[in-house]
């Protein structure tokens, strides 16, 4: 089962709550808190897309940046696998970061071609 919704780029996560029988949204990845929420699945899809239509015209208006993603990421692995990584990366000829990003392309289906 797949927990997560995309719009115009913005990925959120949704939990259904027993207690209040709705679906619950919460959008990832901006400073700002956009929760959003549903009894069926059609308001769910309705409540989020306004919710992010409504924070992009926000975010134009006030000349916000719209993520707050830096294209930076920082892992703690082990020695080894450290060690493994580096060695994969060297056998392919690219760096560490190369060899990550083409990983994380591949993993995410956003692999670039050509």
């Amino acid at each position: 089962m797949k927990n997560v919704m995309e719009y115009k780029g913005f990925t959120a996560k949704v939990e259904y709550s027993q207690d209040d029988e709705i679906f619950v949204g919460h959008v990832l990845g901006i400073d700002d808190f956009i929760d959003f929420e549903g009894k069926t699945v059609d308001e769910l899809k309705k409540d989020f897309k306004n919710a992010i239509d409504l924070h992009i015209k926000v975010c134009k208006e006030e000349g916000k940046q719209l993520t707050n993603y830096s294209g930076k990421l920082f892992f703690r692995f082990s020695n080894d696998l450290h060690a493994r990584i580096a060695a994969a990366a060297a056998r392919a000829g690219k760096s560490i970061n190369e060899f990550g990003k083409e990983v994380f392309e591949t993993a995410t289906g956003h692999k670039k071609t050509g």
